[in-house]
C-alpha cells in the first residue's frame, strides 16, 4: 500500500478493517515483545537464586543476572538482520509468524527450566542459552510487525498509531510489575525453597508464552500484507549500508545508542538505586515503577501527538536537551530522599522516566519513515536493535566513572550523555512526518 491509498483510506483507520487489523496487530506485538523482556528484569528477579549456587558470590550472582538480560538484548539485532532480510524480500506477515511462533515456543522452554539443585551449573547456561534464542525471534518480530503496522497507518494518524504501539512499553512492565507483586504477596520469596522461587516466576513466563499464541492467531487470521515495494535484486542488509542509506544508519545508531543507554539507566538502574539509595522495600519498589510507568503510558501518547504537531525532527532535538537538564537533575534529586514520603518519591519517579523513555513514542513512526519501502524492515529492525550493544554494557561504564566520581554523580553523567546523543541524532537527521512510505530506491 503507497502513501496515496493510505491516505485514501485515512478515514480509513477507522473504517477500512485492513488497516485496523493491521495496527491493532501491530500494537499487541509491540506489547508482547515488552512483556517477554521484562520478565528477566522483574519477574525473575526475586527467583534468580533457583538458577545459582547457595554459595555464589553477591558479584557473581549480579553477573549472571546482568547475561540473562543482556543475552537477550544481544541477540536482537541478529534476528533484525536475519527477518529484516526476508521481510524486505517476501514479506511482512509471513515473517512475523515465524518469529512470533518462534519466541512462544522459547517463552515455554524457559518455563519449565530446572534449577541448580536439580541440574546445577546447566540451570544457568540454559537459562541465558534461551533467552539469547528468545531475543533473535524478538528482533524478528517487531522488525517485520512494526513497518507492517506503520505502512498501513494514514500520515497524518502516524504519531500516534506510533505512540499507541510505543505506550505498551511502560504499560507491560506496569503489568508485568502488578503480576510480580501479587504472585509476592501470594507466596513470598524468601529463598531458593520459597513457592515463588520454585515455580511463582513460572506463572508470568507461561502468560508471555500464551500472549504469543494470542498474537500468532492475529497475524494468521486478521493481518493483510501491505502493497509496498519489497527488495527485487541484492540483499536488503547490503543496501542498507551503501551510498544515502549508510549515512541514514549511522544516524539512527546515534539517536538510538543514546534512547538505549538512557533506558537502561532508568529501567534497569533505577529500581536498584530506590531500594539501595532511597531505601524502600521490594514491594515499594515494584508499586512505585508500576505507578510510574502508568503515568508514562498516557505521556507516550501526549508526546507521540506533539512529534506530529512540530515535527520528528525538533522532537529529538528537544527531547535530548531536556533529558540532559531535566531528567538528569531529577535522577540526581532522587538518590538523595531517603526518608522521603512514598507520595514524592513516586512523582520524581515519573518525572524521571518521561524524561528517558519517552524517547520511544514516535520512535516506530520516526525509524520506519527514515528507510524506503524497499529495506524499511531491515532499516527499522537494525537501526533499532544494533545501538543496544553498547548501551547493554552500561554497568561497565558506571564502574569506570566510579573510579574518578561519587557513586552517585556517574548515573547522572549517563543520561547527560545519553540525551546529548539523542539531540545530535535528531539534529543530523531529516524531518520524515510528511514522507510518502511507499518511497523506494
Amino acid at each position: 500500500m503507497t502513501e496515496t491509498s493510505a491516505e485514501r483510506g485515512a478515514p480509513a483507520i477507522r473504517t477500512h478493517p485492513k488497516a485496523k487489523a493491521a495496527i491493532r496487530a501491530g500494537v499487541l506485538a509491540y506489547f508482547v515483545d515488552q512483556f517477554d523482556i521484562y520478565l528477566p528484569i522483574i519477574a525473575l528477579a526475586p527467583a534468580s537464586a533457583y538458577f545459582q549456587s547457595t554459595g555464589v558470590s553477591a558479584g557473581t550472582a549480579a553477573l549472571l543476572n546482568a547475561f540473562v538480560f543482556t543475552s537477550t538484548l544481544i541477540a536482537r539485532p541478529i534476528g533484525a538482520a536475519i527477518f529484516g532480510h526476508f521481510a524486505d524480500k517476501q514479506g511482512r506477515r509471513h515473517t512475523t509468524l515465524i518469529a512470533v511462533a518462534g519466541f512462544g515456543i522459547t517463552t515455554a522452554l524457559i518455563a519449565a527450566l530446572p534449577g541448580y539443585q536439580t541440574v546445577g551449573i546447566a540451570a544457568s547456561a540454559l537459562l541465558i542459552a534461551l533467552r539469547f534464542v528468545a531475543g533473535i525471534f524478538l528482533g524478528g518480530e517487531y522488525t517485520t510487525a512494526v513497518p507492517l503496522a506503520m505502512e498501513w497507518s494514514p500520515r497524518r494518524h502516524r504519531g500516534i498509531v506510533s505512540g499507541t504501539i510505543t505506550a505498551t512499553s511502560p504499560f507491560a512492565y506496569g503489568l508485568v510489575a502488578a503480576i510480580t507483586l501479587i504472585l509476592l504477596n501470594v507466596m513470598p520469596s524468601a529463598d531458593v525453597h520459597s513457592a515463588y522461587a520454585q515455580w511463582g516466576w513460572r506463572i508470568p513466563f507461561v502468560i508471555g508464552a500464551l500472549l504469543a499464541v494470542v498474537l500468532f492467531r492475529a497475524y494468521r487470521r486478521e493481518v493483510e500484507e501491505p502493497a509496498t515495494a519489497r527488495t527485487q535484486t541484492g540483499s536488503p542488509l547490503v543496501l542498507l549500508f551503501k551510498g544515502e542509506h549508510r549515512r541514514a544508519m549511522l544516524q539512527v545508531f546515534v539517536l538510538m545508542t543514546g534512547t538505549w543507554l538512557a533506558t537502561n539507566i532508568a529501567v534497569s538502574l533505577l529500581p536498584s538505586l530506590l531500594k539501595s539509595k532511597v531505601g524502600l522495600t521490594s514491594k515499594q519498589v515494584t508499586f512505585t515503577m508500576m505507578i510510574a510507568e502508568i503515568v508514562v503510558t498516557v505521556m507516550y501518547l501526549v508526546v507521540a501527538t506533539l512529534s506530529q504537531r512540530i515535527g520528528r525532527r525538533p522532537f529529538y532535538i528537544g527531547y535530548g536537551l531536556a533529558m540532559a537538564i531535566v531528567g538528569s537533575s531529577c535522577y540526581a534529586l532522587i538518590q538523595h530522599m531517603r526518608g522521603s514520603g512514598l507520595f514524592a518519591v513516586i512523582v520524581v519517579t515519573a518525572v524521571i522516566l518521561v524524561f528517558t523513555i519517552c524517547t520511544f513514542a514516535p520512535i516506530a513512526a520516526y525509524l520506519t519513515e527514515r528507510f524506503p519501502a524497499n529495506i524499511r524492515a531491515s532499516g527499522y529492525g537494525v537501526g533499532y536493535s544494533l545501538a543496544l550493544i553498547i548501551p547493554a554494557f552500561y554497568a561497565f561504564y558506571l564502574d569506570g566513572l566510579q573510579s574518578f566520581m561519587s557513586a552517585t554523580l556517574a548515573p547522572v553523567v549517563l543520561l547527560v550523555i545519553a540525551g546529548l546523543l539523542i539531540s545530535i541524532g535528531g539534529f543530523a537527521g531529516p524531518e520524515t512526518k510528511n514522507v510518502d512510505m511507499g518511497h523506494t530506491v
